[in-house]
C-alpha cells in the first residue's frame, strides 16, 4: 500500500460503508455480549452429565481439562493449534514483502521463475521494487511485469528466483461461508504476520475510488473475511486449512461513524481463481487479454442534479465501434439506469457492469441533452485489459 495512505470506496450492499486499501489502524470498543441464558445455569452436553466426562473423551477425562494435560480429549483445541502451525509453516515461506519508493505491501510467490502476485495499488506507479523473503536475507531486486489496475492485481518478477517457494493456490469457487482462514502478510511492516478468522460472505462487489496510486477498481466475487487486514497486508494471502491460497487480501471496510476508522472484522480479498487467471494471462502474453468484464465503450463522469446530489452518469466520449456507439448513445447523454437499477454515479455504473458479462443485453435508460428520455437496448462489449 503506497505510503500507508488509505483509499475510501463504497460497498455495494444494503448498508453503505467505506473501504480502504490495506485497512487502517483503529482502536474500537464493542459493547459486552448479552448472556444467552440465565447466569449460573447448568447444562448437560449430549451424551454426558453436568460437569462430567465430555462425550468422546477417554476414561477419566473431566470437563474443563486443560488442553495437552493428561486425560484431555483428543481433537481438542490443541489439535486446531497444531493445524494452524502446520499451515503457517507450509505457506508463510511463500509470502514476501514488497517495498517501493512510497511504501510497502505483500506478495505471493507464484512460480519457480520468480513471478509474484500482488495488488496493483501496492506497486502503484513504481516499476522497480525490493522483495524480502519471509525467511529473511537481503532484499532482492524485482521489476514490474504488468499491472491490471481495474482489477487491482499485478505481477512482478524478482531477478534472482533461487530459494523462492511457490504457494499452492486453491479453487475459490469451492469456498463455504464459515470456513476458517488465515491472512498472511506484512501489516505495518511486521514481516510474516498471521491473523485468523472465517469466510464471512462470498460474492461481494466492492469498489475502490481513484487516487494517485491507482485509477480505481471494481472487484467482483470478493471474499469477505473477519481475519484482520491492516496496512501492509494488501497483496498477501488468505489461506485455508488445506495449505492453499484462496484469496488476495485487498481492502477493509471503513465506518464513517467511527470517524473513518476501520470497521472491525470486515475485510475483502480477491478470489484466487480471479488472481491466477489474470496472472496467467500476464505471464503468457505480457498483458491481460480477456478481462471477462462487460463494458459500454464510453468515458463518463458523474452528473450533479439541482439538489447537489449525484443524478446520473454523463457520457463524455464514445469509443468508435464500441457497444454504446453501435446502440446510438452519444456524448451529452446521461445514463440514469441499467436494467431498471438506478445509476446515480460512475461507481454505481462500474458495479452494475461488473455484474454482467460481455455479450449480455442491457436496457439502458438515458436522458438526452434536449431533455427527452429514451430506453436503448445495448449488447455489451468487453472491458479492455491493456
Amino acid at each position: 500500500m503506497q505510503g500507508w495512505t488509505s483509499r475510501v470506496a463504497l460497498l455495494a450492499t444494503a448498508a453503505v460503508v467505506a473501504l480502504a486499501g490495506c485497512g487502517q489502524s483503529v482502536r474500537s470498543q464493542s459493547p459486552g455480549a448479552e448472556p444467552s441464558g440465565p447466569a449460573n445455569a447448568t447444562t448437560t452436553p449430549p451424551g454426558g452429565t453436568p460437569g462430567g466426562t465430555p462425550p468422546g473423551a477417554p476414561p477419566g477425562a473431566q470437563a474443563g481439562t486443560p488442553p495437552g494435560s493428561p486425560g484431555a480429549a483428543p481433537g481438542g483445541p490443541e489439535a486446531l493449534e497444531s493445524k494452524y502451525e502446520r499451515v503457517i509453516a507450509t505457506v508463510l515461506p511463500s509470502i514476501v514483502q514488497i517495498t517501493t519508493r512510497n511504501g510497502l505491501g505483500s506478495g505471493v510467490v507464484y512460480d519457480n521463475s520468480g513471478h509474484i502476485i500482488t495488488n496493483a495499488h501496492v506497486v502503484g506507479r513504481s516499476r522497480d521494487f525490493e522483495v524480502t523473503l519471509a525467511s529473511g536475507g537481503p532484499p532482492r531486486p524485482a521489476k514490474l511485469v504488468k499491472a491490471f489496475e481495474l482489477g487491482d492485481l499485478a505481477v512482478i518478477k524478482v531477478n534472482d528466483p533461487s530459494g523462492l517457494k511457490p504457494a499452492r493456490f486453491g479453487d475459490s469457487s469451492k469456498l463455504r461461508v464459515g470456513q476458517l482462514v488465515l491472512a498472511m502478510g506484512n501489516p505495518l511492516g511486521l514481516s510474516g504476520s498471521v491473523t485468523d478468522g472465517i469466510v464471512s460472505a462470498l460474492g461481494r462487489t466492492v469498489s475502490e475510488p481513484q487516487d494517485t496510486s491507482a485509477p480505481g477498481a471494481t472487484i467482483t466475487g470478493a471474499i469477505q473475511t473477519s481475519a484482520a487486514i491492516n496496512p501492509g497486508n494488501s497483496g498477501g494471502a488468505l489461506v485455508n486449512l488445506a495449505n492453499e491460497v484462496i484469496g488476495i487480501p485487498t481492502l477493509t471496510a471503513v465506518n464513517p461513524e467511527l470517524g473513518g476508522g476501520q470497521a472491525p472484522g470486515i475485510g475483502f480479498a480477491i478470489p484466487s481463481n480471479t488472481a491466477t487467471d489474470i496472472a496467467n494471462q500476464i505471464i503468457k502474453s505480457g498483458r491481460v487479454t480477456n478481462t471477462h468484464r462487460a463494458a459500454l465503450g464510453i468515458t463518463v463522469q458523474t452528473v450533479i442534479g439541482p439538489d447537489g446530489r449525484p443524478a446520473g452518469v454523463g457520457v463524455v466520449r464514445v469509443s468508435p465501434g464500441g457497444s454504446a456507439a453501435k446502440a446510438g448513445i452519444t456524448p451529452g447523454d446521461v445514463i440514469t439506469s441499467i436494467n431498471g437499477t438506478p445509476v446515480p454515479d460512475t461507481q454505481a455504473l462500474s458495479e452494475i457492469l461488473a455484474s454482467l458479462n460481455p455479450g449480455d443485453q442491457a436496457k439502458i435508460q438515458i436522458t438526452r441533452s434536449d431533455g427527452s428520455s429514451a430506453t436503448i437496448n445495448v449488447t455489451l462489449g468487453e472491458l479492455p485489459g491493456g
